[in-house]
């Protein structure tokens, strides 16, 4: 429950989902159901643009050359005071002469000697002049402050206004009205000469003087200017356009393009915006319950074919978290212009069925296509395409032997892919087009980075769910590994009992579809605690060498005999093996009977008048019993390859009759109730194993050479027999056993695959 909730988190199952991608196209028009705004960048950039154009310019105001204009004109008018016409520089009068009325002749000369004493009257004496210099600053005043400009401003900005600052002090910006700083005809500065000084002509002449001399004041300072336009821009606000309920959106028939995705972005957004709070708690409520519909049929599945995960809650925790993961990463990146919800799904898919099984793997991956289809508002056709890819991907996630499995797994399943989005646009009435052919090949783009990037997870994989994949048993197999080098070593037999009994139980596993190979390999390592006391088990005893449990108590020997399992177990985890190998270590004997040993205690206790009751629970293994079909399989072979070789003729119907008593024997004692395998299987097993041990004690030509030593020396068929391995010496006494001796063999192929054998050997 608490996945289903975090999953409904995980798809924001309160809201409605947002159904559009870019490119599809709509078999009817699309309306707007809610009015929104959406921001107008036109607009906004022409509002912006007016706004720059409306900017005023800053100039830098230098008055300057207007106080050197009013020096110039009062030293030139204390010439004139100086002078007569006569001595007085050519140059200067010709300034100050008013120009002749429209058809009257030009002032001869008389004429001009007039006008000057009359003007050098009005201006010579210290009242006059300071009378003159008062009027010329007065009208020249205004200008001083706000400056001059000649002409208007060629760069872009408001043509009314202007910000000037003196040049000493760029703080004291002020506004001025442009048309009051053009000089123009300069009619301000004459009427002001006229206002100050009571005789016109002289203002005339004064003004004829200044208006050449009236230069630009003015500078624009382009820094601020700039710095004043970008913040008029900044203060114009976004500019939005308003669809109202029932506009159109998208036409039907024309793909949606990402302007258009953006519009209809903006109107989901409106309808969540209006939405209560009532509506969301019902849709989760309802998309909860969906949830839950999917995982209690997923669970009565578990239930009934993987009860496995439901044994470990860490394993049910790791799947049920993987589940959450894979959906929330897939409506992570299913947005445009990723839209890869294909890649998570088809990871999740080909975890589950290399770590469990396919139709466990099939399963849960078309729970998650339909829940993320329910979350991101698909519809049938992306269903069917993303189960259909990542069914196409588990179906061949089967025995994974080398590193390029995956990668070959990504290349069919991405000519799926290709497939599988074509004909799901096609049934909802997509039309055929390039766009359609650029998604399938990015589906086949995720689907085949899934291959790579499985193959760069699965070591992690196997990690994180305990499973071997074949790659790695192959690996585990290899004869090269230190701790199988150490067993050859130390307890050369017990190896080739190991690798004779690897053969037979990966045969069996493999007829009845379970994983041979993980039984093989799993086999090589299942005695290899026997290499810390090699000398207490027969096979690795000298031929002249005393059995060491003849010297001990049965219990004790018992204590010995199981002690191999503990021991492996230790070895395997110092030496770092996976979980599913130190599983076969532990439960190849399940809590089997040590019955030869149970035996001889019988018999000492009721030889001995004092003696009590022998417990039968203190001479079986500590277990537990087979927990898989491959490790019953193992628990089959070990004891078959073991009793096999107390057969004094090893025919194919005494084989035959072996293997039915041991898995019998098996099967009463409940050795099998746990492994979940079925009576059909045990008997394929049986047929498996009795061809397996029949070919390897198959019948030869006897040669001369062995006859003779048959007779001579009462070796050959009925001395010692060598199995196909060539290393591993099967001894069988030449007498016929007894009942005992056989039912000791076939209960433990440890302790008693021979009672007395070296008596009898000298028999």
């Amino acid at each position: 429950f608490l996945a289903a909730v975090a999953m409904c988190v995980a798809i924001r199952g309160w809201d409605p989902p947002f159904a559009y991608r870019e490119n599809y196209t709509p078999p009817r028009d699309i309306d707007a159901r809610y009015a929104f705004e959406v921001l107008d960048p036109l607009a906004t950039r022409m509002a912006r643009s007016r706004a720059r154009q409306q900017a005023m310019i800053v100039f830098a105001n230098d008055a300057e050359p207007l106080v050197q204009l009013r020096a110039s004109l009062r030293n030139t008018l204390l010439e004139i005071a100086a002078h007569e016409y006569s001595e007085l520089d050519a140059s200067v009068w010709p300034k100050f002469e008013l120009p002749p009325d429209k058809g009257a002749k030009p002032a001869d000369e008389t004429q001009k000697k007039k006008e000057f004493d009359e003007f050098r009257k009005q201006v010579s004496g210290e009242k006059q002049s300071a009378l003159v210099e008062a009027a010329v600053a007065e009208a020249l005043a205004p200008y001083e402050k706000s400056g001059l400009l000649e002409k208007n401003p060629e760069q872009e900005g408001n043509q009314e206004e202007i910000l000037v600052y003196p040049l000493d002090d760029p703080l004291a910006t002020a506004t001025v009205p442009l048309a009051s700083v053009l000089v123009g005809d300069a009619t301000d500065i004459h009427d002001a000469l006229k206002r100050d000084l009571v005789k016109p002509m002289l203002a005339d002449r004064l003004f004829v003087w200044i208006r050449p001399e009236l230069k630009s004041t003015l500078r624009v300072d382009a820094e601020r200017t700039k710095q004043q336009s970008d913040k008029a821009a900044a203060a114009v606000a976004n500019q939005v356009k308003t669809y109202d309920v029932g506009e159109i959106l998208v036409r039907a028939g024309q793909p949606i393009k990402p302007e258009q995705i953006n519009l209809l972005r903006r109107e989901y957004s409106a309808m969540l915006a209006q939405l209560s709070i009532a509506p969301k708690i019902y849709r989760a409520v309802a998309v909860l319950a969906v949830i839950v519909v999917v995982f209690s049929l997923c669970g009565l599945y578990l239930v009934r074919r993987e009860r496995l995960l439901l044994a470990s809650i860490k394993r049910l925790v790791v799947m049920l978290a993987l589940l959450v993961l894979t959906v929330s990463l897939a409506r992570l990146v299913s947005f445009d212009p990723w839209r890869a919800e294909l890649l998570p799904v088809l990871l999740f898919g080909q975890m589950t069925a290399i770590a469990y099984r396919q139709e466990l793997a099939l399963l849960l991956s078309g729970a998650v296509s339909l829940i993320l289809v329910m979350g991101l508002g698909m519809g049938i056709g992306e269903f069917i395409m993303l189960f259909g890819v990542t069914a196409a991907a588990v179906l061949q996630v089967g025995h994974i032997r080398s590193r390029s499995r995956l990668i070959s797994i990504g290349f069919f399943s991405a000519l799926v892919a290709v497939l599988l989005t074509i004909v799901a646009a096609v049934t909802t009435s997509q039309p055929l087009s390039w766009t359609l052919l650029q998604e399938a090949l990015r589906n086949a783009a995720w689907t085949l980075a899934a291959g790579f990037i499985m193959t760069g997870l699965l070591p992690f994989i196997e990690r994180l769910f305990g499973v071997l994949t074949d790659m790695s048993l192959l690996e585990l197999g290899d004869v090269a590994h230190p701790l199988l080098q150490e067993l050859v070593r130390r307890a050369p037999s017990t190896y080739n009992h190991s690798i004779t009994m690897g053969s037979v139980a990966e045969a069996a596993a493999d007829a009845i579809g379970a994983r041979g190979l993980l039984v093989r390999v799993g086999a090589y390592y299942h005695d290899i605690g026997k290499m810390l006391k090699p000398g207490y088990f027969i096979e690795n005893q000298g031929e002249n060498e005393e059995n060491r449990l003849e010297t001990l108590v049965p219990a004790m020997s018992t204590l010995v005999i199981i002690a191999h399992i503990k021991d492996g177990a230790k070895l395997a985890r110092q030496h770092h093996l996976p979980e599913p190998i130190i599983d076969f270590i532990q439960q190849h004997h399940g809590t089997t009977l040590v019955g030869y040993f149970y035996e001889r205690a019988r018999g000492q206790s009721k030889d001995d008048p004092h003696g009590g009751s022998v417990e039968e629970s203190s001479y079986r293994y500590p277990g537990p019993k087979p927990q898989t079909k491959e490790a019953a399989v193992m628990m089959l072979a070990d004891a078959v390859e073991s009793a096999s070789r107390t057969l004094v003729d090893p025919t194919p119907a005494r084989i035959e009759s072996l293997v039915r008593q041991i898995s019998e024997r098996r099967l009463d004692d409940g050795q099998f109730d746990e492994s979940g395998l079925t009576l059909r299987e045990l008997r394929t097993i049986e047929k498996s194993m009795v061809k397996s041990v029949t070919a390897i004690y198959h019948g030869r030509v006897k040669y001369p050479d062995q006859k003779g030593s048959e007779n001579g020396n009462g070796k050959g068929e009925n001395g010692k027999r060598k199995g196909d391995n060539g290393k591993h010496r099967i001894d069988a006494p030449e007498k016929t056993r007894s009942k005992e001796d056989e039912d000791a063999a076939i209960e433990n192929g440890d302790a008693g695959e021979d009672k007395d054998k070296k008596a009898e050997d000298k028999g």
